[in-house]
């Protein structure tokens, strides 16, 4: 019998939603080995039987691609949450990969899962594929995986479709590399594809978005045009000394407003003076990041509002004169959904 594996140790909460808190950290004693954990302690009582489905299928999809190079390394998996080794990488949308060496990798990672019977089925998300330093694929959150006993017609279409959507990355961010074949298979999408869209897919938005409240901002006002002229009107005093508001999608509400005060005062005495409901959220600061004329760095604000971590660690990877002064505000931001607005 192994060791057991020593003590979590939480660093930073990554994303929040009712069925998971998504958490980096290492193992106690260890602290340059990172860690990701996905907590299932805590919810609210309606989601907890969702969020044991999912992370039962996700713990099932991490055994059965055990071994393959590109997949993550499960640590544990229990009823509190599912523990893996950190995977080191850039996502899609930041790394836009143009180098074919990375596409070949990427399928030979898929031809690898379906041997093992199985398919990915969320990886039209470039969140979900990370290019590594040396340039290689990998495939992260496993939680809408299929594991498949049969390889028969269910499976032979999804494994097409996680090829598919792969394709379309590829279409993305290296078209001149896709083949004749690859542009036919683009064009062709799989019938049980075409059934989802047309009648699966319009149920799954109302519950996403109308029962769940999730949100992808369309069809909003620019509030920041609106109402950030009225914040600040009221930030204007003599113990601030600069702030910046910011859009984010805000689930239920479509698009929030995000207020970064660098200030010594309290939330409760800034709330006083400011318009009720307005921002979202108030979030001061000790310190705001400056760059190096002196002016806020709104570009790093906007993507800590927008809970876009890869791309905050990846700013701060080329900006590491910000990391002392951002670790902080990292520590206590308001939002941890991963909605994206659409542009």
């Amino acid at each position: 019998m192994s060791d057991p594996l020593p003590p979590f140790v939480p660093v930073t909460v990554l994303k929040r939603d009712a069925f998971s808190e998504t958490v980096s950290g290492h193992l106690e004693g260890q602290p340059d080995r990172r860690v990701a954990y996905r907590r299932l302690e805590d919810l609210p009582l309606w989601s907890r039987p969702i969020a044991q489905f999912l992370a039962r299928r996700e713990a099932r999809a991490l055994r059965a691609v055990q071994g393959i190079a590109g997949c993550p390394v499960l640590l544990r998996a229990d009823r509190r949450g599912i523990l893996r080794d950190w995977s080191e990488g850039t996502p899609l949308q930041l790394a836009k990969p143009a180098d074919p060496t990375f596409y070949r990798g990427a399928k030979r990672l898929l031809r690898e899962m379906r041997r093992r019977g199985v398919t990915h089925n969320d990886i039209a998300k470039p969140q979900n594929w990370l290019m590594t330093p040396d340039g290689r694929a990998e495939v992260i959150d496993f939680q809408l995986a299929s594991v498949h006993r049969f390889r028969g017609v269910l499976f032979r279409t999804m494994a097409r479709e996680d090829l598919r959507h792969l394709l379309k990355q590829k279409r993305a961010y290296a078209p001149d590399l896709l083949t004749p074949a690859e542009h036919r298979m683009l064009n062709r999408k799989a019938l049980p594809a075409r059934i989802w869209m047309a009648t699966a897919k319009p149920l799954y938005n109302f519950v996403t978005r109308r029962l769940m409240n999730w949100s992808d901002g369309e069809g909003t006002e620019d509030r920041v045009e609106r109402d950030g002229p009225a914040i600040a009107r009221a930030l204007d005093r003599p113990d601030v000394t600069g702030h910046f508001t910011c859009a984010f999608s805000l689930p239920g509400k479509g698009v929030g407003l995000y207020t970064f005060v660098e200030t010594q005062v309290d939330e409760a005495t800034l709330r006083a003076d400011l318009p009720e409901g307005l921002p979202d959220h108030l979030h001061p600061v000790a310190a705001l990041p400056r760059d190096a004329t002196g002016q806020v760095d709104e570009a790093l604000l906007s993507l800590i509002a927008a809970n876009r971590m890869d791309e905050v660690e990846a700013h701060l990877s080329a900006h590491p004169d910000q990391r002392a002064i951002t670790t902080p505000i990292l520590s206590t931001r308001r939002n941890l959904t991963d909605r994206y607005l659409r542009p």
